[in-house]
């Protein structure tokens, strides 16, 4: 079985020549003993497994690639599998699509406690696979990979070295960042157009053109395959969650009201907050609480987005130019600090910064009185004063 495993390890592998690594890979530390990399489906978790089995081979250590996926691997025991290769010499094993093993969370456990190698997994929901039940997650090292950043973007796409800033530094010192920026080739304003629309998922580069069909796939897959191995939900209810979807577009994120989604989306109340946990697991949703805490949380709705600006584009009819500044401005400030709605202004940031979204001609006249207060406007390569280029948020991974 080995033998066959590594056959087509060796065949995936020629696929997979890709050089540029993400933002996450350098985060991780791989001297930990079993990690958990997750996220959305077609955000690079494999091409980053990939990338450290060539690390590890070109050091001579003896790794090996499975996908749980594999037809051939049906009703294979896993710890067998794992005890056959530690016996041939296996030091690191690289294990693709866990939640499609059954009770996976047991035999990654066991594994753990068993053999003396290290472990790299990748799965589509830490919520669900860390869960109290596996006593898993005091094992495991957890990290969660994003879908390209703008910043990202720009670096494959034009072949750029480019800086990465934190929130305070693009605060505080944004006209100078925007300026160095902007010295680059590129127009910056009309690739983060093209960046909103067909740039968040690393796939993009390679289907070009069907590019918003592949993403629909991704979609139908993430709920048909991933939330169901789960155990999430039954296959003959993932209608209403693409059904849910649909509806979500229809909405304003400032205009969410459970009753009248659960309403058109045709599911009981109870159910749908259900539902849309699943599909924040999957990384289909971005939920945003407001910054209030205690028991008036739990009655207090969040906003409710599509995870980022190219599901808005591949699954809405419209799509509104508040509501894409917004779900873009959300889906990257949620990868670096606590992010939540605000009464005055649309978000606070680290429970501190409150910002106005908009574009090039927004005013403060919402937020004037609040201190730490800022406008992130469109249309506009440098800032002013407390005016931020909406753009300049995709640097912050």
């Amino acid at each position: 079985m080995l033998d066959k495993i590594r056959k087509y390890q060796n065949r995936l592998q020629k696929s997979f020549n890709i050089r540029y690594k993400r933002y996450l890979y350098h985060a991780i530390d791989f001297d930990d003993k079993m990690i958990a990399v997750f996220g959305a489906r077609g955000v690079g978790k494999t091409t980053l497994l990939f990338q450290y089995l060539n690390e590890l081979q070109a050091q001579g250590n003896n790794a090996l690639y499975i996908s749980l996926d594999y037809p051939f691997l049906s009703g294979i025991d896993l710890i067998e599998l794992v005890e056959e290769f530690v016996e041939s010499g296996g030091e690191y094993l690289l294990l693709d699509e866990v939640h499609r093993y059954e009770e996976f969370a047991s035999h990654l456990k066991t594994i753990y406690d068993l053999f003396d190698i290290k472990v790299v997994f990748t799965g589509s929901s830490a919520t669900s696979i860390l869960n109290a039940k596996s006593d898993l997650s005091r094992r495991v090292t957890l990290y969660h990979l994003n879908g390209f950043s703008f910043r990202e973007y720009l670096e494959v796409k034009h072949q750029v070295l480019l800086q990465r800033y934190t929130l305070e530094e693009i605060l505080n010192e944004h006209i100078k960042i925007a300026t160095s920026i902007d010295n680059n080739s590129f127009d910056i304003l009309k690739e983060f157009k093209a960046y909103l629309k067909t740039g968040y998922y690393p796939f993009y580069f390679d289907k070009k053109s069907s590019y918003y069909q592949n993403l629909l796939n991704t979609i139908n897959l993430t709920i048909d395959l991933d939330l169901t191995s789960l155990g999430l939900i039954e296959q003959k209810y993932t209608y209403k969650l693409k059904k849910l979807l649909e509806v979500i577009c229809e909405s304003k994120p400032f205009e969410v009201n459970y009753s009248k989604i659960a309403t058109m989306a045709e599911i009981s109340r109870v159910k749908l907050y259900d539902y849309i946990s699943y599909l924040n697991d999957g990384q289909m949703l971005l939920l945003v609480d407001e910054n209030i805490t205690g028991l008036k949380k739990v009655q207090k709705p969040a906003k409710i987005y599509l995870n980022n600006t190219n599901l808005l584009y591949a699954y809405c009819e419209e799509t509104e130019i508040g509501t894409v500044r917004e779900t873009f401005f959300a889906n990257q400030i949620a990868s670096c600090c606590p992010l939540h709605i605000s009464k005055q202004g649309d978000f606070i940031l680290s429970k501190k910064y409150t910002v106005e979204i908009g574009g090039k001609d927004k005013s403060f006249d919402q937020i004037k009185d609040l201190p730490d207060s800022y406008v992130a406007a469109d249309d506009i390569i440098i800032g002013a004063g407390n005016k931020i280029p909406l753009w300049l948020f995709g640097f912050l991974y």
